[in-house]
């Protein structure tokens, strides 16, 4: 694997700035704010930070449950899309119908933060992003003027954070700094969802080793993304990377109360997934670890079947 070029892999161009050259051209989709024939949601986007830039899209199903003709109060869903850091946006079409998805099946309002990107903007920028949403969400629930679909259709009190790949990994670290460092109230954290979450370490491990050669995310692909996120100067055996070499990080993941982590035993990261469930319970967490022996990471994105028994999964977590 000498010769394996992580940046050619990824379809980028490190610039001598330290920035990056995205070629890959993703698809993306605008929001519809309107009711649009055979689609179950509508969506709108919200600036959360005028001087970060960093906004959300919000999702609210179309067909709004009700109890003797009231409107019945919806969880609502902070989701944070995958992309090793560096690719995506809450408009990337794969993000916007997964979010579409968790707003209709569930049902919910999902909130789908817009994070900065790395490396032009390093960890701990996505973890800030994602609270600054939180707390922006909190600010519409104090406001009487406020977000009205929050306001109108939300459950203030029933709160997830979640997200896939390197957005199970903001999302986990997003929730402790909340509930660590914020008084969110009214709004209330009643778990975290992890889909797949993106951890590493300095040490490989079985799994790193079984899977080096692994197509989608072989391990200088991951050892890459790292490089590119984390904060010059530091190593995989950073908190944000490995928040088990942490013992501050540790001590604060009580807090988060319930967790349901995802993942698939063929993807690089199965172990470290393994070993972060393992801490979790450890620490008082109650945690529905659902682990399947045979799949690969991100294979929810091809697979149909896949896709909709890990919706319901999360689903079945959430109510």
């Amino acid at each position: 694997m000498s010769r394996f070029d992580p940046y050619e892999h990824l379809n980028v161009r490190l610039n001598p700035d330290g920035t990056i050259t995205r070629l890959n051209k993703f698809p993306t989709t605008e929001a519809n704010p309107g009711v649009i024939t055979g689609l179950p949601t509508v969506s709108k986007d919200v600036t959360v930070n005028p001087e970060t830039k960093v906004w959300a899209r919000i999702f609210r199903p179309t067909k709004l449950p009700s109890n003797d003709n009231t409107v019945v109060r919806l969880p609502i869903l902070f989701y944070l899309h995958d992309g090793g850091f560096i690719f995506h946006s809450a408009a990337s079409l794969i993000p916007h119908q997964a979010c579409s998805s968790l707003a209709s099946e569930i049902p919910a309002i999902v909130v789908a933060v817009d994070h900065r990107l790395a490396p032009e903007h390093r960890l701990p920028a996505q973890y800030d992003d994602a609270v600054d949403t939180i707390l922006w969400v909190k600010k519409q629930a104090l406001d009487s003027g406020g977000e009205t679909w929050l306001r109108d259709y939300g459950d203030f009190t029933r709160c997830y954070l979640g997200g896939r790949g390197s957005g199970g990994n903001i999302a986990f670290h997003a929730a402790l700094r909340a509930l660590d460092n914020h008084d969110i109230k009214p709004l209330n954290i009643s778990g975290v969802f992890l889909n797949q979450p993106m951890f590493g370490g300095k040490q490989r491990i079985p799994s790193e080793l079984e899977y080096a050669t692994d197509q989608l995310i072989p391990l200088p692909v991951l050892d890459t993304l790292w490089e590119l996120a984390l904060p010059k100067g530091t190593d995989r055996d950073h908190r944000f990377c490995n928040p088990l070499a942490d013992d501050t990080c540790k001590s604060k993941v009580s807090a988060i109360g319930r967790c349901l982590v995802i993942a698939f035993n063929m993807d690089p990261m199965f172990d470290r997934v393994q070993a972060l469930v393992q801490m979790l319970v450890k620490h008082g967490v109650q945690v529905e670890a659902r682990f399947d022996e045979m799949g690969f990471h991100n294979i929810d994105l091809v697979d149909t079947q896949r896709s909709q028994a890990l919706l319901n999964i999360i689903k079945d977590f959430i109510i």
